[in-house]
């Protein structure tokens, strides 16, 4: 309950837990409240701290990844509407005009087949294939089982395949 040790111990070890936050969230905004929790936890638990588990660096550092793992977790669990792929230009601009010209062709028939697909399907294709969420991450965000979330991927891969006639 020291003000001045509190101080002390804040200047002491604010750069590693800093540097620690920033090498996981990898934002400096975000580094600095992950910093600032971490010590507010400390702050609040010293008494939790059992030197026998540890030294005091690694006790708060601990506290630290811990904070900046779960600010990356809230920050990547952040729900995005797949709507918003099908408004999307996939054609690069690098191409010469004809290839730029089949390009726009394959990226409507890719549009339209993802459009024609259930809703829920659509979701889960566009969640896994375009903003590289795994399956679990998309049974969180959809509030389905993983399972679920597993088979609506994989119908949707397959009707997809159909649709444009691809083969393995």
């Amino acid at each position: 309950g020291d003000r001045a040790a509190a101080t002390a111990f804040v200047r002491r070890f604010q750069a590693r837990v800093y540097g620690l936050a920033l090498a996981v969230v990898r934002d400096p905004g975000v580094a600095e409240d992950v910093a600032q929790e971490a010590f507010l936890r400390a702050w609040r638990h010293a008494a939790a701290y059992d030197p026998r588990r540890g030294s005091v660096p690694t006790w708060l550092l601990t506290i630290a990844r811990n904070l900046a793992i779960d600010a990356t977790r809230l920050r990547r669990a952040e729900p995005v509407d797949p709507e918003a792929f099908l408004a999307l230009g996939l054609v690069s601009a690098d191409a010469d005009p004809g290839e730029r010209e089949v390009q726009v062709d394959e990226t409507e028939r890719l549009r339209r087949a993802v459009a024609d697909l259930p809703a829920e399907q659509r979701r889960a294709i566009v969640l896994a294939g375009f903003y590289g969420h795994t399956a679990k991450e998309i049974s969180q965000l959809e509030d389905v089982p993983l399972g679920t979330a597993k088979t609506r991927i994989r119908t949707a891969m397959l009707r997809l395949r159909s649709k444009l006639g691809v083969t393995r």
